[in-house]
């Protein structure tokens, strides 16, 4: 995924109301970007740090800017979430996770469960559907350990369950934890943020629910999913 326009370099001045972010240029101009993230973004927010917005070229839109990226521990960091879902396409398209490259069509957004929508959904006439939920992963507190989720995720939760429903019917279903930092090689659920999420992912993988997690290359540039990486066995002690 390349950036097109280019991205700018400001400096964050601060992240607030969970969308928003104040961001200086370097003639000293403030301006409001819209950042597009509903999590705590942990260790992501320090004022005065690097970071980068895109420009979508809409006069029309209340806030022409979006925040991007930011600076964190000398690396690099994807923060828009919207992003992932475009990665883990890109991601199966390339065979970087082969368990999930041998299916024909792919669709998105599709209805499922309990009113909800399935990132992905895999076909060929010959094996079961697969339904791919895809999550961002940007969190890090050890070096070299990415961790999920940053602050508590009902819904990541609600989705978990949803997905175990689909493999008892017959159909496949997996995980896919889009990591937009270029550190780390492990990654890990982070039971002391969000218990229930790992409760809930337990019960999915104990049903049959796979879990795979991709790294990517992110750069202003852009941002390419290259790797797969290792999920680490889940630890409960609080």
């Amino acid at each position: 995924m390349k950036f097109d326009p280019p991205l700018t370099e400001v400096r964050l001045v601060r992240r607030y109301k969970r969308f928003l972010a104040d961001v200086e240029f370097s003639d000293g101009e403030i301006i409001t970007v819209h950042c597009a993230n509903p999590g705590s973004m942990m260790g992501l927010t320090d004022p005065g740090i690097r970071a980068w917005i895109s420009d979508s070229r809409n006069p029309k839109r209340k806030l022409r800017y979006s925040l991007e990226m930011v600076e964190a521990n000398n690396t690099v960091v994807g923060i828009n979430t919207a992003h992932p879902n475009r990665l883990a396409i890109e991601a199966l398209s390339h065979g970087v996770i082969p368990e999930l490259s041998t299916y024909d069509n792919l669709y998105t957004e599709k209805r499922y469960g309990e009113n909800s929508r399935i990132d992905i959904l895999l076909t060929r006439d010959t094996a079961p559907d697969i339904y791919v939920e895809v999550k961002n992963v940007h969190f890090v507190r050890t070096p070299g350990l990415h961790e999920f989720p940053d602050s508590v995720t009902a819904r990541g939760a609600k989705h978990l369950y949803e997905m175990a429903r689909e493999v008892e019917k017959g159909n496949r279903a997996a995980m896919l934890y889009v990591i937009q930092r270029n550190d780390g090689d492990r990654l890990r659920l982070a039971n002391d943020l969000d218990p229930a999420y790992v409760e809930a992912f337990q019960h999915a993988t104990a049903c049959g629910v796979e879990a795979y997690a991709v790294g990517c290359d992110v750069s202003p540039n852009g941002i390419d999913p290259v790797r797969p990486v290792t999920i680490e066995q889940l630890n409960t002690a609080t």
